[in-house]
């Protein structure tokens, strides 16, 4: 019977709905306890806890509480948003302060969680300014309509630099599920630390040139000796 009465105290929300409709009927407390065979107590808690709030989605639960109330949670969030590149041991920090109570890094990551933010590293590229911008637009329309031949003559090169040092520098950010390139999670870099390699090389149609390694300097029209 104990166990019985422990099963019956954890209601599903489809169950206390069925129950809070039939006392809405006008349906008597002992005729809906005894129909749906759980225990007089727990239907009349669940009416008045519903007559007195509003709702019954909250059933009657044990455990240790939240460390955090709702305001504090929208707090978490809105500190996150506002400087993505905080710590969860920061916003803690920050938080105990505001609050008064302590509050773990452990706690403020699962309150970032279910706010929709996790913590992922930042996309990196090259910056463009709106000049390098119109050019790149500018230079695909005027080639939009070219043909195989010209574009045969056509020689594209790149160049990429390779870090030989540790990335000490990994900075992560809070953000939400899809939203990896978007501005606000972006960091513009085009200059490198450390030692380092470029790496020049180009393709045409049908070809490729030879990989070039530079240990020094920069790639421009000055010949090689």
């Amino acid at each position: 019977m104990a166990n019985n009465q422990s099963v019956r105290r954890h209601l599903d929300v489809f169950t206390q709905g069925r129950i809070i409709g039939k006392l809405e009927e006008g349906r008597s407390v002992t005729s809906v306890a005894a129909e749906l065979g759980i225990a007089h107590s727990i239907v009349s808690r669940l009416w008045r806890q519903f007559q007195t709030t509003g709702t019954a989605i909250r059933g009657f639960s044990s455990g240790r509480p939240r460390g955090t109330t709702p305001a504090d949670d929208r707090y978490i969030v809105l500190q996150a948003r506002r400087n993505r590149r905080q710590t969860a041991a920061e916003i803690a920090r920050h938080t105990t302060q505001a609050t008064g109570r302590p509050i773990s890094r452990f706690t403020v990551a699962r309150r970032l969680h279910g706010g929709g933010l996790f913590a992922r590293c930042h996309v990196r590229c090259v910056p463009l300014t709106p000049a390098h911008r119109r050019r790149r637009s500018l230079w695909c329309r005027e080639h939009r309509n070219w043909r195989d031949n010209e574009w045969g003559r056509v020689l594209f090169t790149d160049e990429s630099r390779f870090s030989l040092s540790s990335d000490s520098h990994r900075i992560l950010i809070w953000r939400e599920r899809g939203s990896r390139n978007h501005p606000s999670n972006i960091i513009e870099r085009d200059r490198y630390g450390g030692c380092g390699v470029l790496v020049w090389g180009g393709i045409m149609l049908g070809s490729r040139t030879d990989l070039q390694l530079f240990d020094a300097g920069a790639v421009n029209g000055t010949p090689l000796m």
